[in-house]
């Protein structure tokens, strides 16, 4: 069949190139036309799943901070319980344990610890004798105890004054035991269950381990877990984009408020030097905000609640880090883009308190550059993405971010290898191109990983696997970024999946398509001008 083409389609098909290379292009990056990223976790801000060797040092490290215990007297052989969940007395009068039953440490030191309910409030007892209740909003010396321990977790638990607290026969619970108590059957002797243990992050640790001792242990995870050889490894394999987790104290180096450990902003000054000289770009992750917006230990919650959304000073604060963080790194080279809130909580933030923040990071953004990408996270849990691509954050290089996880909820449990790969081109995929086809911010799959909750997966598996969200998150507008460069479970680790044929990465689709594109216009030019040559 003749191939003819005429000046009219000739122009055509030329147009139809240059629209389609450009409109998912990323200002600022080299080669690619998107982002290909991997995430810097486990650096900056502490998770303690990522490297648990780093609390293996910590005394009593079963009851940091945010520990979940109960208490049940021997002799009553009932739990110690706050009414209606905390703001009324304590009891010792419950045969099964439950929300009112369970409190959360706060640890002032190796043995000294102040207990919180289930509604917020402390433990509190006002000197000898005394009864005690869970009505202080705000822990000082009266809510502060100390636990002794004995094996089988027998503990005694006595006030700053010295009184032993003790179960008495009508169910109270008073610190008037008459004497310092031995660890047979008797009032002031209670069974202690760690009922969760879960949160590690930098509260935790700095803590944990006192400041001089915290001050050693994370100079030397900083100075070694991520290192310009780090950055070649990426360079080497077309990674053009890191995102890097970082805390709200950074902006208070080098000295942080109290437990947090300053050093993480020179590391962060290294991580651009580094990128620069690899032709890497940077986004800037704040993971972590004050009084924490979603309670998890990687936003260094202290206890598992959520105060971020309920105290304006905190979102005041938040900002004030969105400030020093943009101005710091504005006109420097590597800078791709700030991302201005990790993960909040959708059960917790609610939509008008997020939406009006991000508007305001947007604005301090704009201050400083009007090319920087400003990122706005999706609220994790039950919301729609949609919601903040209806939320006009602003008008120029705003991107929303979605994280993709075939875990963590019960509807991946018994899927198949196949099931969950036809979930990423059925869902995923579908989901991204449909969100790239509205006129919206760019889309970007900030966190992804080649792991799954199949537990028999072969290597084949993993590859097949990885391949699927490869092809499926290059839809996305802006790109994508795998969650993360190093972490002690093989496949969440990036380098150990490239390194050991898990994970196959090579060209990205965007590359390959985007060369496609410009053969076909090269062809296209060539056609319509040969007749003139």
């Amino acid at each position: 069949m003749e191939l003819v083409f005429t000046k009219g389609a000739c122009a055509f098909l030329l147009c139809c190139w240059l629209f389609t290379s450009g409109v998912y292009s990323v200002e600022g990056l080299h080669g690619d036309s998107k982002v290909r990223g991997v995430n810097l976790g486990g650096w900056l801000v502490i998770e303690g799943w990522i490297k648990p060797s780093l609390f293996d040092g910590i005394a009593n490290e079963d009851m940091i901070d945010g520990t979940q215990i109960q208490l049940k007297s021997v002799t009553l052989q009932k739990y110690v319980s706050a009414e209606n969940g905390g703001g009324m007395n304590v009891s010792v009068d419950r045969d099964v344990p439950s929300s009112w039953e369970t409190f959360t440490l706060w640890r002032l030191s190796e043995s000294e610890f102040q207990f919180r309910t289930s509604l917020g409030q402390f433990l509190t007892c006002n000197g000898d004798g005394c009864s005690v209740s869970a009505t202080a909003k705000l822990p000082s010396t009266s809510e502060s105890f100390s636990i002794e321990r004995k094996e089988y977790n027998r503990v005694h638990i006595k006030t700053k004054n010295g009184a032993y607290l003790q179960a008495t026969t009508d169910g109270q619970l008073t610190a008037d035991y008459p004497h310092v108590p031995g660890w047979d059957d008797n009032d002031a002797t209670f069974e202690m269950t760690i009922v969760a243990n879960l949160i590690h992050g930098d509260y935790q640790l700095a803590n944990g381990y006192g400041h001089d001792r915290a001050k050693e242990v994370l100079k030397r995870h900083r100075n070694s877990f991520i290192t310009i050889e780090d950055f070649n490894f990426l360079h080497r394999h077309g990674i053009n984009t890191v995102r890097i987790p970082v805390g709200w104290w950074i902006a208070f180096d080098p000295d942080p408020p109290a437990p947090f450990i300053g050093g993480s902003l020179e590391a962060l000054d290294n991580a651009f030097s580094w990128a620069q000289e690899y032709d890497i770009k940077c986004i800037i992750d704040l993971h972590a905000a004050p009084g924490s917006q979603n309670g998890m230990e990687h936003s260094a919650s202290r206890d598992g609640f959520t105060g971020w959304p309920t105290d304006p000073d905190y979102i005041t604060e938040t900002l004030h880090v969105i400030d020093f963080l943009v101005s710091r790194y504005a006109r420097h080279p590597a800078l791709l883009g700030i991302e201005l809130l990790n993960e909040p909580s959708a059960a917790t933030v609610p939509l008008d308190i997020l939406v009006s923040y991000y508007k305001q990071g947007y604005q301090i953004v704009r201050k400083y550059s009007s090319s920087a990408y400003v990122i706005v996270c999706q609220r994790i849990g039950n919301a729609d993405p949609m919601e903040l691509y209806q939320a006009d954050i602003g008008p120029h290089n705003v991107v929303v971010d979605l994280h993709f996880y075939n875990l963590f909820d019960n509807f991946f449990v018994n899927m198949s290898a196949e099931d969950n790969i036809q979930f990423i081109y059925k869902s995923r995929e579908a989901q991204l191109q449909a969100l790239n086809n509205g006129s919206g911010p760019l889309v970007y799959v900030g966190e992804w990983v080649n792991e799954w909750n199949l537990t028999n997966g072969s290597q084949k598996d993993y590859q097949n696997f990885g391949k699927a969200q490869l092809e499926a998150y290059n839809a996305a507008s802006f790109g994508w970024s795998y969650w993360t460069l190093k972490n002690d479970r093989k496949h969440w680790d990036f380098e150990w999946s490239v390194k050991n044929n898990y994970l196959q990465f090579g060209n990205s689709p965007s590359v390959q398509n985007f060369n496609s594109l410009g053969f076909l216009g090269l062809a296209c030019a060539w056609f319509c001008f040969l007749p003139y040559l």
